[in-house]
C-alpha cells in the first residue's frame, strides 16, 4: 500500500514534501513532454524533464527552489525517485540503477549560468 507522500517525506527526512511532490509532478511532465514515446523512462531523460519543468515553474529560482527542498544534485533526484519506488509511487525495470542519476548535470550551470543579466 501507498504511503502519503507527505508521510514518505517525513519519514526520511532528506528532502521537503514540496520537493518530493514536485519529483511525482515531474515524472508525468517527463514522460508527456520529454519521453518521446510512453512508457520507461531513463534516469537520464528523467532528469533533462525535471530541469525543463524546474525552469518553466521557477525560472532563475529554480536551483534556489531544489537546493532548499534538499536537491543539489542529479544523485539526489535520483534518490528521491528510488525512494519512491521503495513507496510505490513509481515503478522501475530490473536494469534501473540509483548510479543513472549519477553527474547527469550540472546544477550551476543548468539552473544558474544559462541566465545572464
Amino acid at each position: 500500500m501507498k504511503k502519503k507522500l507527505y508521510n514518505v517525506a517525513k519519514k526520511d527526512g532528506r528532502y521537503s514534501f514540496e520537493v518530493i511532490k514536485f519529483v511525482n509532478e515531474a515524472l508525468g511532465y517527463t514522460v508527456k513532454n520529454c519521453a518521446g514515446k510512453p512508457g520507461h523512462i531513463t534516469g537520464k531523460v528523467f532528469c533533462g524533464g525535471l530541469q525543463k519543468l524546474a525552469i518553466e515553474k521557477w525560472g532563475r529560482l529554480a536551483k534556489l527552489v531544489l537546493n532548499t527542498g534538499g536537491v543539489r544534485t542529479t544523485r539526489d533526484i535520483g534518490e528521491i525517485v528510488f525512494l519512491m519506488i521503495e513507496n510505490q509511487w513509481m515503478s522501475a525495470q530490473p536494469t534501473d540503477s540509483i548510479d543513472d542519476f549519477n553527474d547527469v548535470y550540472d546544477f550551476e550551470t543548468v539552473f544558474k549560468k544559462q541566465f545572464t543579466f
